[in-house]
């Protein structure tokens, strides 16, 4: 049995469980929130790379009022089962593990809300299968990936200590993070490692098989620090609503790099969100007005 997540904030369960097996026999894991005929078109919220449905919480609760909202766990992450060949922890398998979810929820378009990782997984998306994309929400991701924000992410991943509570979790987040996040309160810090750890065997440590480190620095070797861009994947999306949201203090997303998907798409809608790293949390009142004007736009056409 997996563990049980820490539950945040959530006092209460307002979506479906959804469990679901994969070509390779994993059992994976979603939250299915909303009404699942609701009018306007579903969303498909897509993590980071160590992160889980859990993030999108909050921003869930707030869009299936009107429409049906799936969030995934991806393989290994989460709720969802972990797998026998580290090699599987890609973009490409989850894009297919995605597109499967897609398939058994009988969501044949939707709106791909993808954070950092789910927005590589986005372009790539629009790329093998383009009906599926209804438009696109890049979450402090674009086509252009810093090697030395790769390095740091990958040094994150290894790193996966254990916490004797959750307060000691939080003081370390806080400590390692604060520069990026500077006007967090003592709740929000709380909120957001809650949702990215899990108890186990009475420790509190991060939610996600530590065989991602091995996949993560193999695929970086194989790439011997040349990180392909993804222009022709984001040129998928040049004819689908795309919303970019980046944190001011990220070192992911650079604002030369948005110039440049903005010299590609001219109708591109971006939005900056203050005294955020890499990456907001589509809780901010910023973030959730750019998204509620791009949705607005999305569902008049």
């Amino acid at each position: 049995m997996r563990p049980a997540p820490l539950s945040g904030q959530e006092d209460e369960q307002v979506w479906r469980d959804v469990t679901y097996t994969v070509h390779d026999g994993l059992v994976l894991y979603a939250r299915d929130y909303g009404d699942i005929d609701a009018p306007l078109p579903a969303a498909l919220c897509l993590p980071g790379l160590t992160r889980n449905s859990r993030d999108f919480h909050e921003l869930a609760k707030r869009l299936s009022a009107r429409r049906r909202v799936l969030a995934l766990d991806y393989r290994g992450r989460g709720q969802s089962q972990r797998a026998g060949d580290y090699r599987t922890y890609s973009p490409v398998v989850e894009l297919a593990d995605t597109l499967q979810l897609m398939t058994l929820a009988h969501v044949h378009d939707a709106i791909i809300i993808g954070t950092s990782r789910g927005g590589i997984i986005a372009m790539l998306m629009a790329a093998a299968r383009p009906s599926a994309v209804r438009a696109a929400i890049l979450n402090d991701v674009g086509p252009v990936i810093p090697p030395t924000a790769l390095l740091r992410i990958a040094g994150y991943v290894r790193n996966m200590p254990e916490f004797a509570n959750l307060d000691q979790a939080v003081a370390t987040f806080r400590r390692v993070n604060e520069e990026f996040f500077p006007n967090l309160s003592d709740e929000e810090w709380r909120d957001f490692v809650s949702r990215g750890i899990t108890r186990r065997a009475g420790k509190y440590t991060l939610d996600y098989d530590p065989r991602l480190a091995d996949a993560l620095d193999e695929q970086i070797d194989i790439l011997d620090g040349r990180i392909p861009a993804l222009w022709p994947q984001f040129a998928a999306l040049l004819h689908k609503p795309v919303l970019v949201l980046r944190g001011a203090n990220s070192d992911m997303l650079s604002s030369e790099t948005v110039q440049q998907m903005r010299s590609l798409k001219r109708d591109l809608m971006s939005a900056t969100i203050p005294d955020r790293g890499h990456t907001p949390f589509l809780s901010e009142k910023k973030a959730l007005a750019a998204i509620d004007k791009f949705l607005a736009k999305v569902d008049e056409a």
